[in-house]
């Protein structure tokens, strides 16, 4: 009898990593690839959009690892609306790879909906191969505390006897409700920026949206042992049911809901100016995510920014070397919000 090798016996894991618009996804990974225990790991990356701000984030984290070409893109639109023509092909090329990975990284967009998801891995096509090791929701402490993707019935039936213009449930919550409840663990990001009450607040919303009870984690930074939320063995491709969604019973989903902009702008000479621009943008436009790169005259290195709502945050990141100093940013708001006449106006500073 013939003894194959272990890699041949055994499925690769996964793990889908999942959260709302700025939750910290991408750090989170770059956490994971530096502290790999001994795992050679794989990365898929899902954008919303057409311009790969996270993939290109992660590619410069590349080393033995996790090399470069283990880091694939998807930007065609929603993983888990192109299953068959982008998702599984791309699957299939990192299982091709000369050295097949250990350990596969999926970054959802921050709109997807993670149990369409999870039905592609029973596709025959890589359900002998692959199993999904854990599904794991970040959320934004700060922002759930807030109450900003925890409806409560009465509060909002109170809100609008107010006010008619406010709806009972917006996509967003939905989204994040989705997304939590298809979880294995939960990490609660930006603890820092919550605080012990905040955090408090958040675990309370979350702890009462749940179909069942799950670990919740408090993050800074995307700093976590690997060993609380890689090796969970749950295979959750076999356990969906246990997973309730808004969607259930949907063939599939739409995402008319939420839009996204592409914005080219010139070099500019003051960052803190344009970060103050940007938050401008989620006050008077409703804009829910900003990211991207930008050139400033007279430096070298690209400017790295990234916002959630009026919290922006800009760094250099690595030189342009030979890439053309083109700032382009990509913007992110529900379908209803996004002008692009009136946001490109306001990031470059057009007096209204």
């Amino acid at each position: 009898m013939t003894t194959l090798p272990k890699g041949d016996l055994t499925k690769t894991p996964v793990t889908v990593i999942t959260g709302f618009l700025g939750s910290g996804k991408t750090t989170l990974i770059r956490h994971l690839m530096q502290n790999p225990q001994g795992l050679r790991l794989a990365v898929l990356v899902n954008e919303f959009g057409t311009m790969g701000v996270d993939g290109d984030i992660l590619k410069g984290c590349a080393d033995d690892n996790c090399p470069a070409e283990n880091i694939m893109e998807l930007s065609n639109g929603c993983i888990c609306c192109t299953v068959a023509d982008d998702f599984i092909p791309t699957l299939e090329r990192l299982m091709a790879l000369p050295v097949k990975p250990d350990h596969i990284l999926i970054e959802t967009s921050g709109l997807a909906l993670p149990k369409p998801l999870l039905k592609a891995f029973d596709w025959p096509a890589i359900r002998s191969r692959i199993t999904v090791d854990g599904v794991i929701a970040l959320a934004d402490a700060e922002a759930v505390a807030a109450g900003r993707f925890a409806p409560d019935v009465a509060a909002v039936d109170a809100q609008r006897a107010a006010d008619d213009s406010l709806d009972h449930e917006t996509p967003l919550s939905e989204v994040f409700e989705d997304q939590i409840s298809c979880a294995d663990v939960i990490l609660l990001t930006k603890a820092d920026l919550a605080g012990p009450e905040g955090i408090a607040r958040a675990r309370a919303v979350i702890e009462a949206e749940l179909p069942r009870k799950l670990p919740i984690l408090t993050v800074t930074e995307g700093l976590i042992d690997p060993r609380l939320i890689l090796g969970l063995n749950a295979a959750a491709e076999d356990d969906i049911d246990a997973r309730p969604s808004h969607h259930d019973g949907a063939d599939d989903h739409e995402h008319e809901d939420f839009d996204t902009i592409v914005i080219e702008l010139p070099e500019i000479t003051d960052p803190a100016d344009l970060a103050a621009r940007i938050a401008r943008l989620a006050s008077e436009q409703n804009i829910l995510r900003v990211k991207g790169h930008v050139a400033v005259a007279g430096k070298p290195m690209r400017l790295l920014v990234q916002a959630v709502g009026g919290r922006v945050r800009h760094q250099y990141d690595r030189p342009w070397g030979q890439q053309p100093r083109v700032s382009r940013l990509v913007v992110i708001a529900e379908h209803d919000d996004v002008n692009p006449d009136a946001i490109r106006a306001v990031l470059e500073g057009v007096p209204a």
